[in-house]
């Protein structure tokens, strides 16, 4: 037990001046320390678990003598009954912090998903769509929630209004939902199970995504108007006619296409290489260009090897909407990229062509781990024929009641 001294009064202890630890009485160890600056503050020294310990009390004159008693006082009884004030303090601050972090906004960490996004994409329209969508189609419900507090409820409540009529969209708003989710609960924002995902989880609630109409897709021009088609583009001259009848011609995608540099195209070897970071699946892709598409390029002017190939008269990349609005004047109800359906369509109903042949012409990522493992070339030969029967088959313009038929020509 500490030793019992006088009890001093506030004038006595004001009047202590010299550096040191000074007991004052009143309670076991209560002690006014001095330091050598002057600076006067409480200790409490007592004994925990055998070990002495020493707890603060604050400064002296803001914590007068008598609080600092009623002070030790107190925390003499707690540690009688087995309670440490520092461990306790401690999970309360921890408390205050955990409720401060679940307060975070569903908003505030979508926040942060997106610059992690921003810093991963090839290009900033990618990241750009995680942004515009969620800020379109989740925070009008989601955004000032706590993101503790999102349910299932409100992710249906995000989702049931475009599921059917916007589905593939919605399905993209789900996936993204679900990140944003998944990141709050890594970072301690929120614990349980995560509202957003598929899996025995929203399936019981919406339908299949493949089983509903999906408005989103990209309009397709039929098969049996392809040769009607192509003869009228090749009647404009406008550059977005060539760029999109290259396009067509090599089954790849408007962006690809609109970005192709003549130090991309290989006229000796007629292939068109696109470098990595301008494909979707971020690996080189090599295309093989039929005689048509040869022929729009020698049409072109010759550039700089670094010169866009469809080069504006403004020096600048043809815009997104250059192709869409060519169709419109057209009057044909279909998308640029809705021709890579075409294109496929084409292969699976007037070919022989195997699947692994036909998705490589389309640069599409092989889905199966084991095939793509073992898969080391790009089949460039073989999806060379392809391409020069799909470039003879655009040219086919049926004469008036005639149909247009499957060759199913095979392809070795």
């Amino acid at each position: 037990m500490p030793k019992v001294v006088k009890e001093l009064s506030a004038l006595e202890v004001r009047r202590i001046v010299e550096p040191g630890t000074h007991s004052v009485g009143g309670v076991p160890g209560l002690l006014l320390q001095i330091t050598g600056k002057g600076g006067r503050s409480w200790l409490l020294r007592a004994r925990v678990a055998g070990r002495r310990r020493e707890f603060g009390l604050g400064s002296f004159p803001t914590v007068s003598l008598a609080n600092a008693r009623a002070k030790a006082s107190e925390l003499r009884e707690k540690l009688a009954e087995g309670i440490d004030p520092v461990a306790e303090r401690q999970a309360a601050r921890a408390a205050l912090l955990a409720g401060e972090r679940k307060r975070i906004t569903f908003d505030q960490c979508a926040a942060e998903v997106v610059k992690v996004k921003q810093a991963e994409a090839r290009n900033k329209k990618h990241a750009a769509q995680w942004e515009n969508t969620l800020a379109t189609y989740a925070s009008p419900v989601l955004g000032a929630l706590s993101v503790s507090e999102v349910e299932l409820a409100h992710i249906v409540e995000v989702l049931r209004p475009i599921w059917e009529t916007k589905t593939e969209t919605a399905t993209r708003v789900r996936q993204r939902i679900e990140a944003v989710l998944s990141w709050a609960t890594t970072h301690g924002y929120r614990e349980g199970p995560n509202p957003a995902e598929w899996r025995g989880n929203l399936d019981t609630v919406l339908p299949k995504p493949a089983k509903v109409k999906i408005s989103g897709n990209h309009a397709a021009l039929p098969i049996p108007k392809m040769g009607v088609f192509m003869r009228d583009l090749r009647q404009r001259d406008a550059l977005a006619a060539r760029g999109l009848e290259f396009a067509i011609l090599t089954a790849a995608r408007s962006g690809e296409v609109r970005g192709a540099t003549w130090s991309e195209i290989d006229l000796d070897a007629t292939v068109w290489t696109i470098p990595a970071e301008r494909m979707k699946a971020g690996k080189p892709h090599r295309v093989p260009l039929s005689d048509d598409a040869l022929a729009i390029l020698r049409g072109l002017p010759a550039g700089e090897p670094g010169e866009l190939v469809f080069n504006s008269s403004h020096g600048r990349q043809l815009s997104e909407n250059a192709f869409t609005a060519l169709l419109k004047r057209m009057g044909v109800e279909a998308t640029a990229h809705g021709f890579r359906s075409t294109f496929r369509d084409w292969v699976a109903e007037f070919t022989a062509t195997p699947h692994d042949v036909a998705e490589m012409a389309l640069a599409h990522t092989i889905k199966n781990s084991a095939e793509a493992a073992y898969r080391r070339g790009d089949l460039l030969e073989k999806r060379r024929r392809l391409m020069k029967q799909w470039a003879e088959f655009c040219r086919i313009v049926p004469k008036e009641g005639e149909k247009v038929t499957p060759i199913r020509r095979h392809n070795p």
